[in-house]
Parts: structure tokens; sequence; C-alpha cells
């Protein structure tokens, strides 16, 4: 009883079966490489997913800032609208037009 090659690429993958039958062969090839190329973006997407979730954590920290500093210049700017309609209303100064 001879002992059969266990390893499945090597069993698959001789040169009398490549030679037998050279476009399923290729196929069986071009098989492994989409699967390994699958795989590979796979996790490249994965790494680009944490780096740009880091990227956005910053940004909203940026907006967050920038939200609360327009807030208190529309307060300012909306007092100091009142303060010169008042003192415009009193006659203490002129309007400007």
């Amino acid at each position: 009883m001879a002992v059969k090659n266990l390893n499945p690429i090597t069993s698959v993958m001789d040169f009398k079966t490549f030679a037998k039958n050279p476009i399923v062969a290729t196929l069986f090839l071009v098989l492994i490489a989409v699967s390994y190329l699958y795989i590979d973006v796979k996790s490249t997407f994965k790494e680009q997913i944490v780096s740009q979730s880091a990227k956005v954590d910053k940004l909203e920290s940026k907006v967050e800032v920038m939200q609360l500093t327009l807030r208190k210049t529309d307060s300012s700017l909306a007092a100091a609208t009142s303060k010169l309609s008042t003192l415009e209303q009193l006659g203490k100064i002129q309007s400007i037009k």
C-alpha cells in the first residue's frame, strides 16, 4: 500500500494534473489569488476604519469648539446691536445708514 501525499495543494497541483487540464489548474491558481486579495483588502479596510474613526473624533471636537465660539459671538453681536438701537432711540448717538 502506497501512502498518498496529504497536502491538498501539492496533490491537486502536480505537473501531471496541470499537463492534463491546464485551464482547470490555472483557474485553481486564480481562485487562490483572488481569495488572498479579498482577505488582504478586507484587513486593509479594517485598518482604514480605525484610522478614520480617530480623525472623525478629532474633527468632532474641533466642531464643538467652533460651535461654542459661534454661539458666544452671536450672543455678543445681539447684545451690541440691542445696545446700539437703545442708544439710537434715546438720541445719544446718530443712526448709521
